[in-house]
């Protein structure tokens, strides 16, 4: 059976190199096609990043087809707690026991380069495996570990557990070419050390005319380099246009999910091309992709058929049931281990359960979307020290967290989904649209509400969408705030789902198909784990980050019952139980803090060496400290209590 070749469209192949994306509408069939000679069978998978649960159901799955060639695009290491706890071993016991064929690698091996012991783990990773690894463009001489286990060479008998270029498959009577990619973007998003990268389109190009040279003309490129990524960088559209005589790509890195095979089949000019098929299987072993794909006796495509297999629908492979819970028993103990860190009171998440006036984390600044956001951009900044504000949508952040020490369990509760951190240049006017969109539909819930850190947000609910944002502003090195320009460009940090474009963030996906995205490969989880380990003990805090200015009385509307003006003042303690405009200058003396129990502005150099606790009654206060610098605030009863100037206070705690 003669199988349908379909082709990206030479305005739609023009647009993806342009943008860096296709799309569906850009697919047509081509009615004429020589006769089939032969059929290459594939299944192919790809930045599984250690989801080991559903392990057992991917055996079950590789069973329908066990005679087709199984490849993995890369990213195998790092992601959850089963690369933790065994460094790439447990995936690896699945790969052999599935049977896989060929492997090149993704960013995430090289992750280990800067620990003590280096690419170790990757070496004894590749030793390990029952089938070769294919790197065209990757130079492993210089690294001690993996010195030995590359050959320079495209091999026609290549040995289980080495590296080569290239290698030769024969596949019924009918030889096939494979060489590897991985993205050059490694060098910055990764730890390689002294392994290096080449440049991708002339490695692929020496690839191709080394195996076309030996006879060969069926050859499939297994890259690690991203469907529609970085087009100033690396990406397998542009590989297919740029290369010819590649027939096949089986792509990994930008974590697409392909629901059919895309074919290339106009270069970057736009001239017609023999047809390139390009496949990704998503993420997280969540698909496991099939290739059918059929050749005429000159080697050219004329034909492919192919989907990915959701590993979910199916059962589970009883011997790999087995063996995934040597590994699951102990994961589990892990996700009970202390991370080091506790929280004074409960980090909640709400939700508003329908009811539009109560708080929730997609309409709400809340401590937990604070706590995540001031995680990332601490991470970020060490990539990049140009990063000014994080960004975490609403909808990513699923669980809080109970009151006393945090779990490992805890944390990935809080963030499932196996995000990765990256950053956006935009600009001013960019950054506005995007914070339209998360307040566009307030009061109700969204998803795609933005919390934020390194900025305050200030938004008016009485507005229609679109014109809701008053300012933004950004805290600048001397830790004020300054207002963003409309034409500046600045460096913002989010997670990878957001910066292309997710919960409708077109203005992110516009930056992100321009090239102004770069993804740094580190897992949401873990950054949160760390920074909540590196604080220690944690006071859950709201700060006025967010703030709806319709909902705030101005401080001019307060009626000041009482003024104090403390200049040469000497007093052990100030106890202030009417509304109060209170003075403190650098003089004056208050041995045991001002204690307020109503709202009240504070002003005056002498804040500076003066705790200020706060006490409200029964009703809800207003304390304003946006003209002082203050010592510390201590807030009892948080939920009564709106700190209008926190980011002018050194220390805040919150207390029962």
């Amino acid at each position: 059976m003669k199988l349908p070749i379909k082709v990206l469209s030479t305005v739609a192949l023009s647009a993806a190199l342009a943008i860096s994306t296709a799309v569906p509408a850009g697919l047509v069939s081509a009615n004429e096609s020589p006769a089939a000679d032969f059929t290459l069978s594939l299944m192919h998978t790809n930045d599984s990043h250690a989801n080991m649960d559903s392990a057992a159901k991917k055996k079950e799955a590789r069973e329908a087809n066990p005679d087709a060639l199984l490849v993995d695009a890369g990213d195998v290491f790092s992601g959850t707690l089963y690369f933790n706890k065994f460094l790439g071993q447990a995936d690896l016991e699945f790969m052999n026991l599935m049977g896989y064929d060929i492997m090149t690698f993704g960013n995430h091996e090289f992750d280990l380069g800067s620990s003590a012991e280096g690419h170790k783990a990757l070496a004894d990773f590749v030793k390990g495996a029952q089938f070769p690894f294919v790197s065209s463009n990757v130079d492993f001489s210089k690294d001690a570990n993996l010195q030995g286990l590359f050959s320079d060479v495209i091999s026609s008998e290549p040995a289980n557990g080495k590296i080569y270029n290239g290698i030769i498959k024969e596949v019924n009577g009918e030889k096939v070419g494979f060489f590897g990619l991985t993205t050059a973007e490694t060098a910055s998003i990764s730890s390689p050390g002294d392994v290096t990268f080449k440049d991708y389109i002339e490695e692929a190009e020496k690839a191709v005319k080394a195996f076309e040279g030996m006879g060969i003309n069926k050859i499939v490129a297994v890259t690690h380099i991203g469907y529609d990524d970085n087009p100033n960088v690396d990406n397998d559209l542009t590989l297919a246009a740029q290369v010819d005589g590649i027939d096949v790509i089986v792509g990994g890195h930008s974590h697409t999910q392909l629901n059919e095979p895309v074919v290339v089949a106009a270069d970057e000019t736009g001239a017609a091309k023999d047809p390139t098929v390009i496949v990704q299987a998503g993420q997280y072993n969540n698909y496991l992709g099939t290739l059918d794909v059929q050749f005429d006796g000159a080697g050219t495509v004329v034909g492919q058929a192919g989907e990915l297999v959701k590993i979910s629908d199916k059962a589970d492979d009883p011997e790999a049931a087995v063996l995934l819970e040597k590994y699951s028993s102990q994961i589990q103990e892990l996700k009970n281990t202390e991370i080091g860190a506790e929280t004074v009171t409960a980090l909640e998440n709400p939700r508003t359960s329908g009811d539009s006036t109560g708080p929730s984390v997609r309409k709400n600044e809340t401590a937990l979307g604070n706590l995540i956001t001031d995680g990332m951009l601490a991470k970020a900044k060490q990539y990049n020290s140009n990063v000014t504000m994080a960004l975490q949508n609403g909808g990513g952040i699923r669980a809080g967290i109970d009151a006393g020490p945090i779990t490992v369990g805890e944390v990935i509760t809080v963030l499932p989904f196996g995000n990765t951190l990256a950053t956006m240049e935009l600009t001013g006017a960019e950054l506005k649209e995007a914070f339209e969109i998360s307040m566009g539909q307030y009061p109700a819930e969204n998803g795609g509400f933005l919390h934020v850190s390194g900025a305050k947000v200030e938004f008016d609910s009485t507005k229609p969408a679109g014109e809701r944002i008053v300012s933004i502003a950004y805290k600048n090195d001397q830790g004020t705030y300054t207002e963003i320009q409309d034409k500046q460009t600045y460096t913002i940090a989010t997670n990878a789902f957001t910066a292309k474009g997710g919960d409708g963030y077109t203005v992110f996906a516009k930056a992100y198909q321009e090239g102004r995205v770069t993804d740094l490969g580190l897992s949401d989880w873990e950054n949160f784990a760390e920074h909540l380990s590196s604080l220690g003990t944690i006071t859950p805090a709201v700060e006025g980050r967010i703030v709806d200015v319709d909902s705030l009385p101005p401080v001019t509307e307060l009626d000041f019952e009482k003024k104090y003006n403390l200049t040469d003042d000497k007093k052990k303690k100030l106890v202030v139980n009417k509304v109060s405009f209170i003075n403190v200058e650098e003089s004056a003396e208050i041995k045991n803090g001002i204690w307020l129990k109503n709202s009240a502005v504070l002003q005056g150099k002498g804040l500076k060496n003066v705790s200020v606790r706060v006490t409200p009654k029964k009703e809800p206060i207003i304390v304003d400290f946006s003209g002082a610098e203050v010592k510390e605030v201590i807030v009892e009863k948080s939920d009564l209590v709106e700190l209008r100037g926190a980011e002018n206070v050194k220390k805040i705690s919150y207390r029962k």
